[in-house]
């Protein structure tokens, strides 16, 4: 089979001179196309399954053109990933062989990836965190019978779907019903990442949400707010025509992303909080209005924004990933702002019922309560 492999010596060729970001990233990145076997269960309770559509997360685009390069050294998550990888953890794909373990699954079954590598997939017991449903803070990311790696796509013993075939513990593929087609599916991955985020830290009834940013998961968090929290007001902060578009769709208000002084004047005109002029830079909002912003890009600009709109003791969600930078916080400790992080996804509480993210993504799919 052929497989993109990253962490390897690229094959040398040269970007032509006029090439956009996507050529001029790939020609310097270390990745190839390689022909490799198929690969085969690691245990028997693993199958393999056939790709059929793999989507590209914003953390594998920016590590293919070394967004994370300059601070890599000094990563905490470092030594949790191995290599050489393959990526692709947002899949859709088809069984094509089972583990005499690998219980519920069946030849040509249509399936979703859950890419975590925790407890079980590794042959362990399930950790505290495990047992808690929350997969993704697993303690255990680089022991058992696997090595380094939290999901799919970062272990060089889990390649991902960017080849043709990867390999999957039982617990790991979800069935998909025949009513949701692949383009449908191949969205669980970050519809579920922003589920995580909103039922985790909810609005309040008849509050006031911003979604800053309208890629996959900022586009999926608006929709899930409409769907699951339908007295909310939204804004949504979106950088190009086509994401504006999409967000009013879903009965969002939109703002441009820029300049950073304009996104908070009109936050705080649409929230109806009070603007506080500061005699250089970007204003604050004092009282504010926001009750939580939801920031699925995570730069050190889209934080500082969402610190000046939020009202005291509002919420920062940070689901976005980039490399870190200063910005200006003061409004954090001022206001009391509750900054926290959200890391993925794992099993969720949605309308008091308990069950993995993914299985809740397809069942408002399939009640028709989620359309993005």
């Amino acid at each position: 089979m052929q497989a993109l492999v990253w962490g390897v010596k690229p094959e040398p060729w040269e970007a032509p001179d006029a090439s956009n970001r996507l050529l001029a990233g790939l020609a310097r990145a270390p990745m190839r196309l390689e022909d490799r076997d198929v690969p085969r269960p690691p245990a028997d309770d693993w199958a393999v399954a056939r790709t059929r559509l793999t989507g590209i997360c914003g953390s594998e685009s920016k590590q293919v053109f070394g967004d994370f390069a300059d601070s890599y050294n000094d990563s905490a998550l470092a030594g949790l990933f191995s290599f050489p990888m393959v990526m692709g953890h947002e899949v859709v794909a088809e069984v094509a062989e089972v583990g005499p373990k690998a219980a519920g699954l069946e030849i040509g079954q249509r399936v979703v990836l859950n890419p975590w590598l925790t407890c079980r997939p590794r042959g362990l017991e399930p950790c505290p965190s495990c047992e808690a449903g929350d997969l993704s803070l697993c303690w255990h990311f680089t022991e058992g019978r696997l090595s380094a790696g939290i999901h799919t796509g970062t272990c060089k013993d889990a390649p991902g779907g960017f080849a043709e075939y990867l390999p999957a513990h039982r617990t790991m593929l979800f069935p998909v019903p025949d009513s949701i087609p692949d383009e449908v599916a191949v969205l669980a991955d970050p519809v579920c990442v922003s589920l995580h985020s909103v039922t985790r830290h909810p609005p309040p009834p008849g509050g006031k949400a911003m979604v800053y940013g309208a890629g996959a998961l900022g586009l999926a968090a608006t929709g899930l707010l409409r769907a699951l929290h339908s007295d909310v007001d939204v804004l949504v902060v979106a950088a190009h025509p086509a994401q504006a578009e999409l967000a009013r769709s879903l009965g969002a208000a939109v703002v441009g992303h820029e300049p950073a002084e304009a996104v908070v004047e009109q936050a705080v005109a649409w929230s109806g909080g009070v603007l506080q002029p500061t005699p250089t830079g970007v204003p604050m909002a004092h009282p504010g209005a926001v009750d939580v912003v939801y920031d699925t890009v995570g730069t050190s600009e889209t934080s500082e924004v969402a610190v000046r709109v939020l009202r005291a003791r509002g919420t920062l969600v940070k689901s976005g990933v980039n490399p870190p930078a200063r910005w200006e916080w003061s409004p954090l400790y001022f206001k009391e702002i509750s900054w926290v992080g959200s890391n993925a996804f794992g099993v969720e509480a949605v309308d008091g019922r308990r069950q993995h993210a993914i299985s809740h993504y397809l069942d408002l799919v399939a009640a028709g309560r989620l359309d993005l």
